[in-house]
C-alpha cells in the first residue's frame, strides 16, 4: 500500500502517533512535534539555500517551516521505493482568513518584518526574470489569442466576452509595461541583487498560519531574488480583488506594511506599475488558451465577466490609492 512517505520517518528517529492529508503532503505528529512529510521534485541545490534563508529566519524569532536533518544529515530522504522526501516542521493553526481585516493586517505585518531578515549572497541562478520581459511576453500573448477567436469566430460567451473587452486590458497592459520601461524599475532590481533581498514568491492567505497570538510563514519553495515589493502586490491583488479594490482597505495594507519596512519612492512607483498591468484578465486568457477549447467552464467564463464588471473600480483604484504618493 502506498504510504505517501510515511516509512521514511524512520530516517529521523520519529515515529507518527496520528496522520492526517493536508494540502499537497502528509502531516504527522511525533514525539517532537508536529511535521509534514512532502514528495520532493525540485532542485536539492536551491533546497540548501532555502534551508538556509529559513534558518536565517528562525534565529530572527520568525515561525517558519524548516526541514529536517536525517540521521545521515541530508535534507532528502528516499523511501522504499526510492521516491524523495522531505520532513519539515509544522504548526498547529489555521489559515489567514481573508474574510478578517485582522488576519490581513497581521499578514501584512507579518510579511514586512520577514522581508528584512529574507537576504542572502545573490545566486545569480535564482534571480526572477526581468518584468519587462514578462509584460511584453503577455500582451504579445493577448494580441496571438485575439487573433485566434476572431479567425474561427467566437462561439461561446468567454470568447464573446473576451473579444469585447481585450482591448481595454490590453490598452492597460502597453500601458503598464511603458511606466515599466520608463521608471526606475532596472535601478531598484539592481538595489534588491545588491543587498541579497528575497521574495517568498507565494506570498498568500494558504500560506500565512494563524498559530494563537503567533503568525507562521509556510511554503517557501517559490522563493528567489527580486523586488520584495512583488510579494506585497501579489498578497494585496488577491485581497482586494475580493473586497472589490477597496481604497481603504488598501491603504490600511499600505501604512501597515510601511510602519514596519518604510517604502522608498521608487517602490512606490513599482507598486503602482503592478497594479496598473491586468495580470488577472491575462492569466484567465491564457488559461483559455492553454486548455480544451471544446468545453469551457462556466467558472472560467464568471471569473471574466467580474473582472470586466470590476475594471472601472480597479482603474478608479490605481488613481486614487497611488496619485499622490508617487508625486
Amino acid at each position: 500500500m502506498y504510504d505517501y512517505g510515511l516509512s521514511v520517518l524512520e530516517q529521523y528517529d520519529l515515529t507518527a502517533k496520528a496522520t492526517s492529508r493536508i494540502r499537497g503532503a502528509l502531516l504527522c505528529h511525533t514525539e517532537r512535534g508536529p511535521v509534514i512529510i512532502r514528495e520532493f521534485k525540485g532542485s536539492e541545490k536551491k533546497l540548501v539555500k532555502q534551508q538556509e534563508l529559513l534558518q536565517t529566519a528562525e534565529q530572527s524569532g520568525y515561525h517558519v517551516d524548516s526541514y529536517l536533518l536525517n540521521i545521515e544529515g541530508a535534507l532528502v530522504s528516499r523511501d522504499r521505493d526510492n521516491i524523495p522526501y522531505t520532513v519539515q516542521h509544522w504548526y498547529e493553526g489555521r489559515e489567514c482568513d481573508t474574510r478578517s481585516k485582522e488576519d490581513i493586517l497581521r499578514g501584512v505585518r507579518t510579511l514586512a518584518g520577514i522581508h528584512k531578515v529574507m537576504k542572502l549572497p545573490v545566486v545569480e541562478y535564482y534571480k526572477e526574470p526581468d518584468l519587462r520581459d514578462e509584460y511584453r511576453r503577455h500582451n504579445q500573448e493577448m494580441k496571438k489569442i485575439r487573433k485566434f477567436i476572431r479567425r474561427k469566430s467566437p462561439s461561446c460567451a468567454f470568447e464573446k466576452e473576451y473579444l469585447a473587452s481585450v482591448e481595454a486590458f490590453l490598452e492597460k497592459g502597453e500601458e503598464a509595461l511603458g511606466m515599466l520601461v520608463e521608471s526606475g524599475y532596472e535601478k531598484l532590481r539592481a538595489q534588491a541583487w545588491e543587498k541579497g533581498k528575497i521574495c517568498h514568491g507565494e506570498y498568500n492567505q494558504h500560506n500565512i498560519l494563524m498559530v494563537g497570538r503567533e503568525t507562521a510563514v509556510v511554503n517557501f519553495s517559490h522563493w528567489g531574488f527580486d523586488i520584495q515589493m512583488a510579494d506585497l502586490y501579489r498578497f494585496m491583488r488577491k485581497i482586494l480583488e475580493k473586497y472589490n479594490w477597496d481604497t481603504g482597505l488598501a491603504g490600511s495594507m499600505l501604512n501597515c506594511y510601511s510602519r514596519e519596512q518604510p517604502i522608498s519612492p521608487e517602490e512606490w512607483k513599482y507598486l503602482q506599475i503592478r497594479f496598473t498591468y491586468p495580470d488577472k484578465y491575462w492569466k484567465i486568457a491564457n488559461y483559455y488558451y492553454s486548455h480544451n477549447k471544446a468545453w469551457i467552464s462556466e467558472k472560467n467564463t464568471e471569473k471574466l465577466r467580474n473582472l470586466i464588471r470590476q475594471k472601472e473600480r480597479w482603474d478608479r483604484f490605481g488613481r486614487e490609492c497611488f496619485e499622490r504618493r508617487t508625486h
